[in-house]
């Protein structure tokens, strides 16, 4: 039996990619005073799919990471268990370590624990979050190279290299790379919360 709800991305399990990850999920929740079937709507996945994640059954999406770390109310970072430092203004390409998942391959590209968070994502091609995403906060990102389908409401833009978009996350949103080698993108996004911190669309 698929105990996914609709939407949630099939990841294969590589717990050598985020060691710890499944781990740092549950405390997380449990710190946040969250049930795991609260938890779980709250990202738009099954609580049986979220109970595989914290067990590193399976591995969550950039996407599904983000609304994680929405929903508990803290900084990518500290789910991916780097050490915060509120003290570094500048952020080194060469210190970037990259991380993986869900095929999804992203580096730091600004300060941990701000409100802001700042990273650089390749979204490789035919490993794509089918949801369509809602949350409050803000989402700015830039096209470095490749092509990327962005839907917004019912509007679909193709953006190429150069190319930006900044737009509200109440804003029904879905990322898709549109080329076979993948796109690298520069993306921004706000830690805000409300009560219904993660909303999803079939």
């Amino acid at each position: 039996m698929d105990d996914r709800a609709p939407g949630d991305p099939e990841i294969d399990l590589r717990s050598e990619d985020l060691p710890g990850l499944g781990a740092r999920l549950r405390e997380r929740r449990l710190r946040s005073g969250l049930t795991l079937e609260t938890a779980a709507a709250r990202v738009g996945l099954s609580p049986a799919h979220l109970s595989r994640l914290e067990t590193a059954k399976r591995q969550p999406s950039l996407p599904v990471l983000l609304g994680l770390s929405r929903a508990y109310a803290v900084p990518l970072d500290v789910l991916l268990g780097e050490a915060p430092s509120t003290a570094a203004a500048v952020t080194r390409g060469g210190s970037a370590e990259p991380s993986v998942a869900g095929g999804w391959t992203y580096r730091p590209a600004g300060a941990p624990g701000r409100a802001m968070q700042a990273l650089r994502v390749h979204v490789p091609p035919g490993t794509q979050d089918a949801v369509v995403r809602v949350h409050p906060g803000e989402e700015w990102l830039y096209v470095l190279s490749g092509r990327l389908l962005l839907t917004l409401d019912r509007e679909r833009h193709l953006l190429e290299p150069g190319d930006s978009a900044h737009f509200d996350s109440m804003r029904p949103h879905r990322l898709v790379a549109d080329t076979p080698s993948g796109t690298d993108l520069l993306f921004l996004h706000t830690l805000l919360q409300s009560p219904t911190s993660e909303l999803c669309l079939g």
